[in-house]
């Protein structure tokens, strides 16, 4: 349940309200928002709900208790009405401008990352993206250059100014990642790798949770609460693409998610383009389109040679086509009032 608090209450009622909450066993927090303050209580017995918000709401400085249906709590717009503003590396997500992220699928060497890294930072992306650790469909195919390719990529950073985001595949390599990274990456495959979510939910680095291929919008925000719960709330949702009948592209783009999850949730979206289609002559049609339906970012995929790409070649953007990209969504930006 949601605990509203007055305009008049100030921080020792807070404090009171939290010592309360926690003497009875519950998870407490807290979302500050503009003009209001609303104190979040996990793991009140449904039976007990009732009963609970009576207590609770004869303090003086309770406005109401509302109590919450959904299955997620923290990451639902009831708990957290305004949207939730991510900084990550300095580079603001879910704000008025539309973040781009762009760069190759893996990193396969130095000289290949520093030069797509220069390419996407001069045609306006702000966030560099890379894998180090690559999940693989087929165990024989390339898995990433490990902790060397975070080096390579903690180098693009230092000569280009680019925050990178990466994935993590296994909570064993947490720590690690997040001592290079600026954005965790949860992929696809672990969406609902729980134990994962719970370990990037003990960071405080902001982490981009991909959509599962086969995965309900409900399911998606569950897993987003699993790493809200542990006191993580930066968390970026991508739209990826989902698992359907439809052969002609690797998955089908879910356009309505986007301003779905804009009803249902605080937390910013970001649409994934290249896996969406798995095409390169369509991640600009749907990018367009993504920045319509209200996407706060978009994440592209982009190699200096795409025929010699060691994963994602099909879908991955020659540079000039990425400028001329960021040229398109530029003008789809501008007509619904925001930037990039």
């Amino acid at each position: 349940m949601i605990i509203i608090l007055s305009p008049e209450a100030t921080e020792n009622d807070l404090q009171e309200l939290i010592g309360n909450l926690k003497e009875r066993g519950y998870g407490v927090h807290v979302s500050k928002g503009v003009e209001k303050t609303i104190v979040g209580a996990i793991g009140a017995p449904d039976e007990d709900k009732a009963v609970i918000a009576e207590q609770i709401e004869s303090f003086r400085y309770v406005e109401r208790v509302v109590p919450i249906l959904k299955p997620y709590k923290l990451v639902g717009r009831e708990f957290h009405p305004d949207k939730t503003v991510i900084n990550a590396g300095g580079v603001e997500i879910g704000g008025s401008k539309v973040v781009v992220m762009a760069g190759p699928c893996c990193v396969e060497s130095e000289q290949q990352t520093l030069e797509t890294a220069a390419a996407v930072k001069s045609a306006g992306a702000t966030i560099l993206r890379g894998g180090a650790f690559k999940p693989s469909t087929s165990p024989y195919s390339f898995q990433g250059l490990g902790e060397d390719g975070l080096k390579i990529l903690a180098k693009a950073r230092e000569a280009t100014g680019l925050p990178f985001i990466t994935e993590v595949m296994d909570a064993r390599d947490v720590e690690l990642i997040a001592r290079y990274s600026d954005i965790l990456q949860i992929g696809t495959r672990n969406m609902a790798n729980f134990p994962l979510l719970r370990e990037v939910g003990e960071t405080r680095k902001p982490v981009m949770l991909k959509r599962g291929m086969s995965s309900t919008i409900e399911e998606w925000l569950q897993a987003a609460e699993y790493i809200a719960g542990r006191g993580n709330y930066s968390i970026m949702l991508c739209e990826r693409g989902i698992r359907t009948f439809e052969t002609f592209t690797r998955n089908t783009f879910d356009i309505s998610a986007i301003p779905a999850v804009g009803m249902l949730s605080h937390l910013p979206i970001v649409a994934d383009p290249s896996h969406g289609t798995g095409k390169w002559q369509l991640v600009s049609a749907v990018s367009r389109a993504a920045i319509a339906a209200g996407a706060d970012a978009l994440i592209v995929e982009v190699h200096p040679h795409p025929e010699k790409a060691l994963k994602d070649g099909a879908q991955s953007l020659r540079p000039d086509k990425f400028q001329q990209l960021m040229n398109e969504v530029g003008s789809v930006a501008a007509a619904v009032g925001r930037s990039v």
